[in-house]
């Protein structure tokens, strides 16, 4: 097994793992902002909240990277957490969060599409062509 990516990487599948992979980023930089501001009245809330920020950035930035690799089992846990986004983005709809909920569907509908294009699927298929 190489450690080397394959080069014939098809341009959505790319770009949905770029964004899966600024998420992840995301997500650790909200882990570590949350651990900056412990404090003795919240700290079992804080800590925790850090923790699995951080567990769950790492891993979509794990995810980003296995996708570009062309491993085809990752669909599942970034498709899920696509979805999680758009169930998010739906709660956050109306009033003065609606730009937020806008942005936050249209970065999990893009990563979608990328990753169910025609050309990903192609890519991330098990079979041999």
């Amino acid at each position: 097994m190489s450690l080397r990516p394959p080069t014939n990487r098809p341009a959505p599948l790319v770009v949905a793992a770029s964004i899966v992979a600024l998420e992840g980023l995301l997500l650790l930089a909200f882990a570590v902002l949350e651990a900056a501001s412990l404090d003795a009245d919240r700290l079992t809330m804080g800590a925790t909240t850090s923790i699995f920020f951080a567990a769950y950035g790492a891993g979509l930035v794990f995810c980003a990277w296995t996708l570009l690799r062309g491993e085809s089992w990752v669909r599942s846990p970034v498709v899920l957490t696509q979805l999680i986004g758009l169930g998010v983005a739906w709660s956050f709809r109306g009033g003065n969060t609606t730009a937020v909920a806008l942005g936050i569907a249209v970065v999990a509908l893009v990563v979608l599409a990328g990753l169910f294009h025609p050309a990903s699927l192609a890519a991330l298929s098990d079979e041999e062509s």
